[in-house]
């Protein structure tokens, strides 16, 4: 590329934030390779450009993506890499001109949030919860951040370890939290407190389970709808026509292509 060298940074900056917004797409629509190819690009252009804002981004949700492609170990090195480029984001420097959170701390935060659902896969739960703990000491997010819900994740970890009693206040935050914002936020919020009161067997369950599974399948969103498997399993777990007809289309759901 030719060109003033203001000129050229300033271009890189730009298409690097695009394909950080691909890569987000592919990830949300459930397509592994095309994600990790988006957030490759995105961060090759970031370090050419010595932009260490877009780095951290693209670190950090590959990382993420990577996780929950079943790969926690090369997921956690990712969003590892992304922490250390983070502290060299200038300390006022606050942007969100990408799918992201804005700011070295908010930053932090989200990828130590991201880091305990890493750690919890390796079965390292001393390690997640203090790297939840951090996250929550490090920011305290304002319903107009759009990525800023620490609360889903910890319902998340606490439900695989089998706590519902832990579980259900963090999802229950979480789901208030998207009450009038992010449709997908609400519906992946949703999907956790169905899950937790389904297998704690609570009166509601089925109802609540039931709105998730609508609410899911209104959403192109594949990342949504493969959120719905647990859930399924929990209500496979229940006695009942109701519960196991349910599981049936929330399995339906996970596994359709919008």
């Amino acid at each position: 590329m030719s060109g003033p060298e203001p000129v050229k940074r300033a271009l890189m900056v730009a298409v690097s934030e695009l394909h950080i917004e691909a890569g987000w797409a592919a990830f949300d629509g459930g397509l592994y390779d095309r994600t990790m190819f988006h957030y490759a690009r995105g961060l090759g252009l970031a370090t050419e450009a010595g932009d260490a804002y877009l780095q951290a981004v693209a670190l950090t949700q590959a990382g993420l993506a990577t996780v929950e492609h079943g790969q926690p170990n090369d997921g956690l090195k990712m969003l590892q890499w992304g922490e250390f480029k983070t502290w060299k984001i200038p300390p006022d420097e606050q942007r969100a001109v990408v799918v992201g959170v804005s700011g070295r701390v908010a930053l932090q935060a989200c990828g130590q949030a991201d880091s305990a659902t890493a750690l919890a896969e390796l079965d390292c739960w001393d390690a997640a919860n203090t790297a939840l703990a951090k996250s929550r000491e490090l920011w305290t997010p304002t319903r107009a951040d759009l990525y800023g819900d620490l609360d889903r994740p910890a319902a998340c970890l606490e439900l695989k370890r089998g706590r519902l009693n832990a579980a259900e206040p963090f999802a229950a935050a979480s789901v208030r939290r998207w009450e009038s914002g992010s449709r997908r936020g609400r519906t992946q919020a949703g999907v956790v407190l169905a899950t937790i009161h389904v297998r704690a067997g609570e009166p509601d369950g089925l109802r609540l389970a039931h709105g998730a599974v609508t609410g899911a399948s209104k959403l192109s969103s594949m990342r949504a709808r493969q959120r719905l498997v647990p859930l399924a399993d929990a209500l496979e777990a229940r006695p009942g026509s109701d519960h196991r007809e349910l599981a049936r289309m929330a399995r339906q759901v996970a596994a359709t292509r919008a």
